[in-house]
Order: structure tokens, then sequence, then C-alpha cells
């Protein structure tokens, strides 16, 4: 009695699959062809989806809140994160607690996808006396007192990954899987426990590639002498650097001006000073491409690193008494952190940025010196992971100096930095960390004549160099990329440059 509805829905899916061929042109394709297609690994992304090229912007800033972006674990696409209206009004990192806000019913502010229901229980054992959410062992949501039937929806569900900008209890963000429901409440409040996953969880088969400027006036700084002030100079809001010197849009400029003791158990009379600026105006690289590989798993490459450009200008007086035996004294002078957030497409990363600025010497000898170099350049630094090289490290510079004042006599040998050590990581992880030193090195050789009544003379020469040294590791923590762990840290690579700044002779 079946057969005519039978008959006619083989005739219908018939039409539709003749329809569909025809339309897509796999008509032509042999029956061998479509068997080594099914039977061959899908490295690519699904046919009719597309590598999508996610854009890399600035978060937005002001009254405007960064959108929390979550990726499905119900989605069509997994690992594929959209921007949603949930935010994530508080995180407890070593529980890994978070408490998810939904959008308030008949707000006109509502999810860009549906909320997908939560896993729970059966109506026995959720509802049933004594039952707990230890003994339910399912994330069904506790404390509502409501059948299954009308128990408010949750938020997100077990799988889903959250990213989010900084939050109360997450000053560096928040991306983390849900592992588990605890409870939600009627107003569409969901708590939830939480455990740390991979980027490629919430950016899948995307590609994003892109550099963000760091805004200065959002920069944190610390001073550790005394002597420094800070400046800078952001789009629509200048500001000026000390005697009325405009900085560049973009820019921070740290003024310093110290006294250094230049060896261990040297007199007061050995002590030098350092006065000038270090200006920079640092981006955050990053990029990603998840082309050719399944959900979830490695992406093809990546990258992330600082670049910038730097300018110095500083003199350093006085005399080098004694030897710090191949064991430079660094003074820091100011410590800077932000946390830009940058927007991958929907997702909210959130970079984490320290900077520590710092005077070098290293002296061999008795030198006095009266030196002023004026520098300036680029510089890019960072690490970068391709499947056939896995990470190597990214370490550029390209810097010219002068010299405004050259003053060197006596014998010995003198080198000073004044320089800056950064370190770049996502969500509080550890990155890439990189120190970049300019320098000013003065040389002096000597030979001397003496008399029977004491008295004598010495005379030789004196070169004076600029150079720069950049130094730095990859760390572990980069794996959260989702790419291979390495288990120790990777070298970015020794660059090292030097140029002669001016030479002369010297009497003494």
């Amino acid at each position: 009695m079946h057969k005519p509805r039978t008959h006619a829905l083989v005739s219908a899916l018939s039409t539709v699959i003749a329809a569909t061929l025809l339309a897509t042109g796999c008509s032509t394709h042999s029956p061998a062809t479509t068997d080594a297609a099914a039977t061959s690994p899908v490295e690519t992304p699904e046919p009719g989806t597309g590598q999508e090229k996610l854009a890399v912007v600035s978060a937005p800033t002001g009254d405007v809140a960064t959108p929390t972006a979550v990726a499905a674990v119900n989605a069509v696409e997994p690992g594929k994160a959209k921007k949603t209206a949930l935010k994530v009004a508080s995180y407890d990192r070593k529980s890994g607690r978070a408490v998810i806000a939904a959008p308030r019913s008949g707000s006109a502010a509502a999810p860009s996808t549906p909320l997908p229901t939560t896993t729970t229980a059966s109506p026995e054992s959720s509802d049933s006396p004594g039952s707990s959410e230890s003994s339910s062992g399912s994330g069904a949501p506790q404390g509502t007192g409501s059948s299954p039937a009308t128990r408010p929806k949750a938020a997100v569900a077990v799988g889903d990954v959250i990213a989010s900008a900084p939050v109360p209890g997450a000053p560096d963000g928040v991306l983390a899987k849900v592992t588990e429901i605890v409870d939600t409440t009627a107003d569409g409040e969901t708590t939830v426990r939480t455990e740390p996953t991979k980027l490629n969880s919430v950016l899948g088969r995307s590609e994003a590639d892109g550099t963000v400027p760091v805004d200065p006036s959002t920069l944190d700084v610390d001073p550790l002498v005394k002597g420094v002030k800070v400046s800078w100079a952001k789009t629509g809001d200048l500001t000026f650097g000390p005697e009325g010197a405009k900085l560049p849009l973009g820019s921070l400029r740290i003024d310093v001006g110290a006294a250094l003791q230049t060896a261990p158990g040297a007199p007061a009379s050995a002590a030098a000073s350092v006065q000038g600026f270090v200006q920079l105006a640092p981006q955050v690289s990053f990029s990603y491409d998840g082309s050719g590989s399944r959900a979830n798993s490695s992406p093809s490459g990546a990258f992330l690193g600082l670049t910038g450009e730097w300018a110095s200008q500083w003199r350093l007086k006085g005399r080098a008494a004694g030897t710090t035996r191949g064991k430079p004294i660094r003074v820091p002078f100011a410590e800077l952190h932000a946390a830009p957030v940058i927007q991958v497409g929907p997702v909210p990363v959130v970079v984490n940025l320290d900077l520590v600025c710092y005077f070098q010497v290293d002296a061999d000898g008795r030198v006095t010196v009266d030196a002023e170099q004026k520098l300036t350049g680029d510089f890019r630094v960072g690490g970068d992971f391709t499947w056939s090289k896995g990470w190597t490290g990214v370490s550029e510079s390209h810097m010219s100096g002068e010299p405004l004042r050259t003053t060197v006599s006596a014998v010995g040998d003198v080198k000073a930095a004044m320089g800056a050590e950064a370190t770049v990581g996502l969500y509080g992880t550890v990155g890439v960390t990189a120190d970049l030193a300019p320098y000013l090195r003065a040389d002096a050789e000597a030979t001397g004549a003496g008399s029977a009544d004491g008295t004598g003379s010495a005379s030789g020469s004196w070169a004076l160099y600029g150079g720069v040294d950049l130094n730095g590791t990859l760390n572990l923590q980069l794996s959260v990329f989702g790419t291979p762990v390495f288990r120790t840290r990777i070298p970015l690579g020794s660059l090292h440059k030097e140029w002669l700044l001016t030479k002369g002779t010297a009497r003494t």
C-alpha cells in the first residue's frame, strides 16, 4: 500500500540529484575520479566554504565594547567563531569558572547566531531528590528548580570555545573551552567551567595577516629611577616632548638622566652620567594560515612579533675606571606594559606587551668619554611557524647613527647601551622575548714616554663606534596558536652591527 508514495519519493530524489549534477558540472566526472576524491584526506576547506580571509585591525575603543566570539561545538563548520552579544561577566583563571551573560530578553542587541542548548541529564537524574552537580555528571544547569522543559536555555554549550577581551578576573582576556554547565539563571546568566584552549579552535581554516599599532596612551609606565619623563602622541591627541619637541603620531618617548656606576668597587669619581631619550612607535604583527588543515588541527603557518620605528639620542659622559669583568652593569630605568586587543575577524585576540628600558655599561681600563649619538631606524622581531621548518626566529634591524659630540682620552675600552627588552605574548602567555640594544663604543690606545724626573707624556689614537645588538628567544607558550609544542626555548639568533662614527688622536 506504500508503493505509490515510495515511487514518488524515489522520483523526486532522482530529479534533485540530476539537477545538482547538471548545476555543478559533476556529471562529466568519471566514477574513478569520484572514488579517489572520496578516499583522499581532507586537507583543504570543504567545497563551498572557501578559505576566509580575516581582517586584522584594532579592537573598538572608547565606550564601544569589544564583542565576544564563540565557536559553537554544533556549528556547521567547527572551529569557526562568530561574533555574539554574549559577555563574560567574570572569570577565575585558577579554577576556570566563568559567568556568561546573555542579552536581556527584548534587547536590541542579540547574538549573531542562535544560542545552542546544553546537554542535560535525564529528568530522573536532574530532578530527583538529592541530585546535585557532582552526582549528575552531565553539566546540567543547577539551582533553577524547574523541569527540563521549562529550564532557561544556557548561553553556551559544553564544547563551545569562548574568546573574550579583558574582563574582571582576566586582565589578559579569555580563550577557553566550556567543559561543564554549572548553572543557568532565569535572566540568561550561565555559570560554566572551562579549560584553556588554542587559537586554532576559533580561527579554524581562515587566514589572517596584519600589523596593528599600539596606542602609546594605553601603555602603563613605571619609572624606576628619578628624572624619567614620558610623553606620547596618537591620532587626534598630540602631545609634545621636552623642550617642545613634537612627536610623530603613534610614538612614545621616554626621557631620562641619571648617574651610573661603571665598575664594581670603583671610586665615586668613576661614575658616568647618561642623558637622552628613547622614542619608539611599537606595532604588533600577527598572521595565521589555517589552509589545508583539518578542524582544530595545527595551522599551516603563523607569526607573532613586534615591529616599529626607533629613534634615540643620548649622551654618555664620565670616567670608566676598573673593569666590569665581562659582566655588563645593567640599570633599568622604566617598565612599560600594555594589553592591546586586536580584532582578527570576529575574534578578539589579546596581546601582552612588556617593555623594559635600560642603560648598560661594559668597561675595561681607564677611559674618560664625552660622546653623544643620534640614532634612527626600525626593527622587527618575532616567531615564524611553517610546517616545513617549524618555529624559527625573526630578528631584523636597520639603523644608522651620527655623532653629535666626541671626546675620548686615556686608555681602555667602554661600551654603553641604551636599549629595550620587549616581551610579546597572547592571552597572558609569553611568546617572544627580544633585547634591542643600540650602543656607543669607545676604544682608546696610547703609547707613553717618561724621564728621570718623573715627568712624561702619552699619546695615541681613539675611535668611536655606533652599533646595535639584537637577541631574543621564542618560548614554549607560542603553542597557543595550536602548533606542535617544542620543549626548549629557541634562540631568535643574534644580530650584531657596528659602524665607525669618528676617530682621532689623544694626548695626556
